[in-house]
């Protein structure tokens, strides 16, 4: 599948795209929460978008490992503003949310794409985000954000996270869901070990065997921080090479904290392959 359907956008994915994280929260794991000032995070947003993002990506519940559930009012407090502001810009607007009642909210408000850690599987959500043309991000996780990496457990990693996959494409399927709005994220960090990690990172490319583009979120992760020793606020180039790996090995979109160099890395990966990434 060479175009996500993304709201009023056709993302063409014959090249990778880059995600930008803008964190509403106070509590982000990689240090970078905006504490709902909306100012701040519109600054970022722009910021984002001089670098070079071509999706933007709103979250207002941190998902770091132990951290609690919000509600959803103070959820919707968060994101809705900047939403708000961003609908009508250049590229895709996303919410990263797990509650169908935020998901409801951020669509009739314009967002392009509902990205949800817990794969729509709470109660609604399917039914939150199958009407329309958004694109939605279909991610693995075991467990639970608070619980999440206390001893994650698997046979075989990557076949048991494609087949989750393939598995709630068939729900969505079965609610009217068009293939080509869904896109898949495997979830690094979330309920995997380095090892789990690491094996996914190398056989990236079996998560789209059926057509489905692939997301890949290694920045500034724990993953990084074990295998560099560097500690949060110094794992840009960790986080760059991840990406480029990931790439690589087939996936089209990078969530990302530091826009900025990891398109510079694309552009040198473009030259060497023989095309042109855009200036």
């Amino acid at each position: 599948m060479t175009t996500l359907t993304c709201g009023r956008f056709a993302l063409d994915l014959t090249r990778p795209r880059i995600m930008a994280i803008i964190n509403t929260t106070p509590d982000s794991f990689s240090g970078d929460g905006l504490a709902n000032d909306l100012d701040r995070a519109l600054a970022r947003a722009e910021q984002a978008l001089a670098e070079g993002a071509e999706i933007l990506d709103i979250g207002g519940e941190s998902s770091r490992p132990g951290s609690e559930p919000v509600s959803e009012q103070q959820e919707l407090d968060r994101v809705m503003p900047l939403l708000e502001h961003l609908v009508g810009g250049p590229v895709p607007v996303s919410i990263d949310t797990v509650k169908p009642g935020v998901m409801r909210a951020a669509l009739a408000a314009g967002a392009s794409m509902i990205n949800d850690i817990n794969g729509f599987r709470a109660e609604g959500a399917v039914e939150a985000v199958a009407p329309g043309n958004a694109a939605l991000c279909v991610m693995h996780m075991q467990g639970e954000p608070r619980t999440m990496q206390a001893d994650p457990r698997y046979d075989d990693v990557v076949s048991e996270v494609r087949d989750f996959l393939h598995a709630r494409v068939a729900v969505l399927s079965d609610a009217g869901v068009a293939d080509n709005r869904i896109l898949f994220d495997p979830g690094f960090g979330f309920g995997k070990t380095i090892e789990h990690n690491l094996a996914m990172l190398r056989d990236i490319g079996r998560f789209g065997e059926r057509g489905f583009p692939v997301l890949a979120g290694l920045s500034r992760k724990s993953l990084l921080g074990v295998l560099t020793g560097r500690p949060m606020g110094e794992r840009t180039i960790a986080s760059v090479v991840s990406a480029l790996i990931a790439v690589q090995r087939g996936a089209r979109i990078l969530r990302v904290h530091d826009v900025a160099p990891t398109r510079d890395a694309l552009k040198v990966w473009a030259a060497v392959e023989g095309w042109s990434y855009p200036v």
